[in-house]
């Protein structure tokens, strides 16, 4: 009896360790996301199939990561790479060349039907860049070559480009594993519904304060003003990890007592210092906005979370 125990538990460790879940199927293929937004949009397009890597984590920028080891290691094993484009991402492009030579690279920033729009300069912009009247501040950039270097990447903030990222996604991802195709395909459906309902939500939370003026830490909210007819003065830096000098920060306090701004935005992993020099002696407040989803945990919900975070944000700062 008791050998028979023994065998009985070794056969079923065996099979713990060796017959896979559905929640990690055979034909999962391995998937990289560069960014939060990325893998959470990957992540519930996969629900049911599989997990994709997320590369940049916790509270680290893409302006200035650095891959680990673990990170190289799931680049070279990958059959789908995710990430926005150049911009915003410029610690993959060597990596993408040398280590996912054998990965489908997806170059979102490129999906069709997404709107680019290009970069702005930091500091104080001009009164005609309003997106009250629902136009862009800059006019929607072309894609392609050298121009990806002035295009703003952090798209994902315009629901409807997200859509345009989950259809380009889930075309790769059926590509590659065409025997979870259907699964996709439900996930895409249930995926482009509730972004439908979360624009609807977020428009209506901000729409009460949408003529009301703000600065932003950095230039990272394009298309969310866009999107919602926000009314953006001006930024303080373009790149995060680039202090501002003191002539951006005197025309930027000029501008926030001219424009009547009555919000200064930070962002939760950059030094928040400089926001109370800034907005000493004027009528702004301090708020805290977050393009990536720093502090929020890594999954399927981040998107609809952060989106939803960033609209109360500025609903509570600006509506106060």
């Amino acid at each position: 009896m008791f050998p028979f125990r023994i065998l009985s538990l070794v056969a079923l460790l065996w099979l713990a360790f060796t017959v896979p879940s559905r929640a990690d199927a055979p034909t999962a293929p391995k998937v990289v996301a560069s960014v939060k937004p990325v893998h959470s949009l990957a992540a519930a397009l996969m629900q049911g199939v599989g997990q994709p890597k997320l590369l940049v984590d916790g509270t680290a920028s893409p302006h200035s990561f650095s891959l680990k080891p673990s990170d190289a290691g799931a680049l070279s094993q990958a059959d789908i790479v995710f990430w926005m484009g150049p911009t915003l991402e410029p610690f993959l492009v060597k990596p993408l060349a040398s280590l996912a030579r054998g990965a489908h690279i997806v170059t979102l920033i490129e999906a069709p039907g997404l709107r680019p729009l290009a970069l702005r300069s930091a500091g104080a912009w001009a009164d005609g860049e309003s997106h009250q009247d629902g136009h862009p501040h800059l006019v929607p950039a072309a894609v392609g070559g050298a121009a990806d270097n002035q295009i703003d990447g952090h798209a994902w903030l315009d629901p409807a480009n997200a859509k345009a990222m989950a259809r380009a996604m889930a075309d790769a991802l059926i590509q590659r594993d065409p025997a979870d195709a259907a699964r996709y395909r439900d996930n895409l459906a249930a995926l482009l519904r509730s972004l439908d309902a979360l624009d609807a939500e977020i428009g209506a939370i901000l729409a009460p304060v949408s003529a009301k003026p703000f600065v932003v830490f950095h230039d990272a909210f394009h298309y969310l003003e866009a999107r919602y007819r926000l009314d953006g003065v001006g930024a303080i830096t373009l790149n995060p990890e680039v202090r501002p000098g003191a002539a951006r920060l005197s025309q930027l306090r000029a501008r926030i007592q001219a424009s009547g701004a009555t919000c200064v935005f930070a962002e939760p992993q950059f030094e928040t210092a400089l926001i109370g020099a800034l907005i000493d002696g004027t009528q702004a407040k301090r708020g805290v906005l977050d393009p990536e989803g720093a502090l929020l945990p890594a999954g399927p919900d981040l998107y609809a979370t952060l989106m939803r975070a960033n609209a109360h944000a500025l609903a509570g700062c600006l509506g106060g």
